[in-house]
């Protein structure tokens, strides 16, 4: 098989998904599958839903528009606020998308009038994260204007954690955000269909011991692709932390003795120098780099360490004697690595466990107040 390339085991993540689907469901918790860091690929996608998983998410209309292509019919909602350049499309491809503007929601129903349908529109709420979101003290006001909108439906409210702050929720920061819901129905009349609680970040005060309110939606994706809580990176019970492996060819293999001191042109590449090249060691070159994957979040071998990388190259050093030259060397990948090495044109993917075909490629299952998620 060709290097690199990133071997996907879709029997595990729809293991994965499995395992977090049952053990939401008693909290009346659906899963939502978000495809983005693998680029949107169908298989993964469907592994997503074979699992349980019910319906899926992107941030990016072009991979939704991949899932389109090859014949997925399910559900399908856009989960960062769309371009306005993009209303149309996002009409045609998503039944829902998350909304934070005005202006691109009154763009989402002009579109949808001239396409003869309504789109679901899910408002994100600013709870603490700081990227995207409204503030809860303006939230009543556009949904209200929502509302007055043809061509869209108010289908449900939505939050975020941990993405730009990297903290994870709190019980009174979800109880807040519960109680927006409440509100929100109060000045609008219809039930919300969807509040969406957040994301992986958030399974640690889900499975806890208290009331989960109102949330009935969290959209997953590192949880169900790596197993792993993103806060702690600590290992999810029960769940496989190796459904990806990146494997890389070694293309030189050698001792290289002391460099001489010289000023670095970039200062800021000694950075990227995680052991000092203090004495000769034994070294082996990979052809992978910066270019095709985050290197820091890439696990190294057993007893190897990183010496450093550069666009299109990866330099491990070694104890032992360092494998021959076109020898395969496979590494575990932190979400943001995977995310960058699944976009990566010159990496392929293989994948593993493929389910038998169907005719058929709608989500499974039925849960009504989750239809457009």
């Amino acid at each position: 098989m060709s290097c690199p390339r990133i071997e996907v085991d879709l029997a595990k993540i729809r293991r994965n998904t499995q395992t977090l689907v049952k053990r939401l469901g008693p909290r009346g918790i659906g899963v939502t599958g978000v495809t983005k860091a693998v680029c949107g690929h169908p298989a993964i996608a469907q592994a997503m839903l074979d699992g349980g998983a019910v319906g899926l998410a992107d941030a990016r209309i072009s991979n939704v528009q991949k899932l389109r292509a090859v014949g997925m019919t399910g559900p399908i909602t856009l989960i960062r606020t769309p371009m306005l350049s993009q209303a149309d499309q996002v009409v045609l491809s998503c039944e829902a998308s998350y909304n934070t503007e005005i202006l691109v929601i009154s763009a989402l129903a002009a579109a949808a009038i001239r396409n003869g349908s309504v789109h679901g529109i899910v408002l994100m709420v600013e709870m603490g994260d700081q990227r995207d979101g409204i503030l809860p003290e303006n939230l009543k006001d556009i949904a209200q204007q929502v509302m007055q909108m043809s061509g869209v439906a108010l289908k449900g409210i939505g939050t975020n954690f941990a993405c730009l702050n990297g903290l994870a929720p709190t019980a009174l920061q979800m109880a807040a955000f519960c109680d927006l819901a409440n509100e929100i129905e109060g000045v609008c009349g219809p039930f919300l269909k969807i509040v969406s609680g957040g994301n992986s970040a958030n399974l640690t005060w889900v499975l806890g011991e208290h009331a989960t309110g109102r949330v009935n939606d969290l959209r997953l994706g590192e949880a169900i692709l790596l197993g792993v809580e993103p806060v702690s990176g600590d290992r999810i019970d029960g769940m496989y932390t190796d459904a990806f492996t990146l494997v890389a060819e070694v293309i030189e293999t050698g001792a290289k003795p002391p460099s001489i001191p010289i000023a670095l042109i970039d200062p800021t590449r000694e950075r990227l120098r995680i052991v000092t090249p203090s004495g000769a060691c034994a070294r082996m070159i990979l052809a992978i780099g910066h270019q095709d994957t985050d290197i820091l979040g890439l696990s190294m071998p057993t007893g190897n360490t990183l010496i450093g990388a550069t666009s299109d190259h990866l330099v491990i050093g070694t104890p032992v004697t360092p494998p021959t030259v076109g020898s395969e060397v496979r590494f575990q990948m932190s979400y943001n690595a995977l995310m960058r090495a699944m976009a990566a044109p010159d990496i392929n993917v293989e994948l593993m466990g493929y389910p038998p075909k169907r005719p058929s490629r709608h989500t499974q299952g039925k849960v009504q107040h989750l239809a457009l998620v």
